[in-house]
């Protein structure tokens, strides 16, 4: 497939971000025309339609725009890191770890709106911290594939634990912590885009500012090395940055699943491999996307919500197979 004209991508790109943006704000059991939302927006009309948009779904959309964006930023950096087309930002066992002390925090009856955030992160980053010593000792710190197998690990180890843990918990607890598992993005509100924002800019900075970097791991190491790169640096700051991420995104709303795999692919299809396009398309893309997917989730069994990471895999399963078909025809002929 031939890339789309960067100009052309751009505007589509748009459109669908603000298609799904739009979604987002009117999607939801409390039916609001447009013009009430846009009243709303503007801070007139109803006061309940006001505190609707205003307290529930803009923080939503902007919580879901987030999350996306970094998933899918991660992903691609981490489909270049461990050279693995394969390869999602939870991949290093990082959603095993986060769903580790989420579900800890739960059990445990700690599970406020910011325990559970904070448990979950903690946990991610001592999986984080597991696999890079897990790859120390295997002798290969930033090798790709000894960083997958010491994710494996890593991630087994976690599920397995959470599996003994929810097996003794009582039922109400054991529901809360399948549906975090799940993913969602229920608890948002302006202090969780807050928090979000803040643990995943400045990993969002490195990632981007490692672009040039990217594209030449995605040669491979020793021609990276050849041009002038410093392979073990830039290979170290993606693994930590994309980490990073991941952890803040489960932190924040759960597992959710395809988003970091299916976009990166998909953008690549469409806007070609040069990561200083590449990253930013990544994260307009991963937002849109499940930005859109919340909004099927909240409205699909109304008033019964779906988790969202439900419906990610309904989208991302067919989309991916597409995707690898494509991929392996190309590959072929």
């Amino acid at each position: 497939m031939r890339p789309v004209r960067a100009g052309r991508f751009a505007a589509g790109l748009g459109a669908l971000l603000v298609l799904a943006l739009a979604a987002g704000v009117l999607a939801g059991p409390a039916f609001l025309r447009p013009g009430e939302v846009l009243g709303a927006l503007l801070g007139r009309g109803d006061p309940a339609a006001i505190a609707i948009v205003w307290s529930l779904r803009l923080p939503r959309a902007a919580l879901g725009l987030l999350v996306g964006g970094v998933l899918a930023v991660s992903g691609a950096s981490l489909q270049v890191l461990v050279r693995n087309p394969l390869a999602d930002p939870y991949l290093l066992g990082l959603s095993g770890g986060a769903g580790l002390g989420a579900v800890l925090a739960i059990a445990a009856g700690v599970a406020s709106p910011w325990a559970l955030p904070a448990a979950a992160f903690c946990g991610a980053l001592l999986a984080m911290a597991a696999v890079y010593r897990l790859a120390v000792v295997a002798g290969g710190a930033l090798d790709g594939r000894v960083l997958v197998l010491a994710g494996v690990v890593v991630g087994s180890f976690a599920g397995a634990l959470v599996g003994g843990i929810l097996s003794v918990t009582e039922a109400q607890g054991a529901r809360s912590a399948m549906l975090w598992l799940m993913g969602g993005l229920g608890g948002a509100g302006w202090v969780a885009v807050a928090a979000l924002a803040a643990y995943s800019l400045p990993a969002l900075a490195v990632l981007f500012a490692e672009a040039r970097g990217l594209d030449l791991l995605a040669l491979g190491e020793e021609p990276a090395q050849h041009l002038g790169a410093d392979v073990a640096r830039t290979k170290r700051r993606v693994y930590v940055a994309a980490s990073l991420l991941a952890a803040a995104a489960v932190a924040a709303a759960g597992i959710v699943g395809f988003v970091g795999l299916v976009v990166p692919h998909a953008v690549r299809m469409m806007r070609g491999h040069d990561h200083r396009g590449l990253l930013p398309a990544a994260f307009a893309a991963g937002g849109a996307l499940l930005v859109l997917a919340d909004a099927a989730a909240r409205t699909a069994f109304a008033p019964v919500e779906l988790p969202v990471g439900v419906v990610t895999a309904l989208i991302g399963v067919p989309v991916f197979a597409f995707l690898l078909r494509r991929w392996t025809a190309r590959s072929s002929s």
